[in-house]
């Protein structure tokens, strides 16, 4: 899974399905095998030694995108939380990308995983490893009739909420400055689907939950606190990051931090701006492993979801994050840590064996 100063990239977060369903589903999906105008394909991952990761279902809310990234150019915004989503709604959605993820591994382009063991196989081999995960429960009906069929479909890991309200819990807005401590946690209903998912060994991904649903979770899970993609608030105190006691909680429960490559939450000043350069991640990743320990420090690069740095618009990029890493003297051993090892450790602790 390693060479030189170059061991593969299992990343915590990626949009690719989305992109792919948007642009015309599964109609495009041979675009993810030849090259496509995006931040992840087979042929950069070939490149840049991307060995896979998460690979996100999300159903978007209508918003004018551009209208966000201005706002967030800006010294201060808050932008409001979006609508819910009723499950009537989100359900063909979450079909018709998880149908593109089953159409790519059709396709030999990647194998999604349901053991940690198949991932170190499966980037041994030279292929793309990927995990079914549902970014937004809003698919998730509760009575978890939909939970049990996409288990068996191979989903397994949930975040129960993006920015915006589920039956589930609450998510936090965009906002700089902001800590995450806005209104309410997770709902009965949150608290019984932690319950099921720590049941049916599926992780859950605290990225968007508010400070009062982290702290749900971590009272009534057993398993570790994973957040896949989020940075740290001491740097940039944006309402995605986390703050010292988070981080601590996280450590506590020998759980995983990604490190989000989106900018607004890298830079000091929150700004969705690309001119960031990689000495800012490392800064962030210093204090997560300062704070949690070399063991549970990774990347959630949010590729295909987020204005990145100008140096890693591409996962074929990915070498240029290692080279910044080895100069900063990162040895071989915790750059494979960072890089791989520390997401197959946190797996193989939440899915069991």
């Amino acid at each position: 899974m390693s060479a030189g100063v170059n061991p593969a990239v299992f990343d915590g977060h990626n949009d690719v399905l989305l992109k792919l369903h948007q642009a015309g589903g599964l109609s495009v999906s041979e675009s993810f095998v030849t090259g496509r105008d995006g931040a992840i394909d087979v042929p950069s991952a070939k490149t840049g030694g991307f060995g896979g990761g998460f690979f996100a279902v999300y159903v978007p809310s209508p918003m004018d995108l551009d209208f966000k990234f201005e706002e967030m150019t800006k010294d201060s915004y808050d932008l409001p939380l979006q609508d819910p989503i009723d499950w009537e709604d989100a359900f063909p959605v979450v079909m018709a990308q998880a149908a593109i993820l089953f159409d790519l591994e059709k396709r030999g382009a990647l194998t999604v995983c349901r053991r940690a063991a198949e991932i170190r196989e499966t980037i041994l081999a030279g292929k793309i490893a990927a995990i079914f995960h549902i970014e937004g429960a809003e698919a998730i009906d509760p009575d978890f009739h939909t939970l049990d069929v996409l288990y068996q479909s191979g989903l397994r890991s949930i975040g129960p909420v993006w920015s915006r309200t589920t039956i589930f819990g609450h998510g936090v807005p965009f906002r700089y400055p902001s800590t995450g401590d806005i209104g309410p946690g997770l709902t009965d209903h949150g608290l019984r689907l932690v319950k099921r998912c720590d049941e049916m060994n599926i992780m859950l991904d605290l990225s968007h939950l508010n400070e009062a649903g982290f702290w749900d979770v971590a009272r009534y899970s057993t398993k570790p606190l994973v957040v896949t993609h989020s940075n740290v608030h001491a740097i940039c105190p944006h309402s995605r990051n986390l703050t010292d006691a988070q981080l601590a909680a996280i450590r506590e429960s020998d759980g995983m931090v990604g490190l989000n490559f989106a900018v607004a939450f890298l830079r000091d000043d929150g700004k969705m701006l690309p001119d960031v350069p990689l000495d800012q991640m490392l800064r962030h990743l210093d204090h997560m492993i300062e704070h949690l320990g070399e063991d549970r420090v990774g990347f959630g690069s949010d590729y295909d979801g987020a204005i990145v740095p100008e140096a890693l618009t591409s996962c074929a990029g990915l070498h240029e994050l290692r080279h910044a890493m080895a100069r900063h003297g990162y040895d071989h051993a915790l750059m494979t840590k960072l890089c791989h090892g520390n997401w197959l450790r946190v797996l193989e602790k939440t899915w069991g064996s």
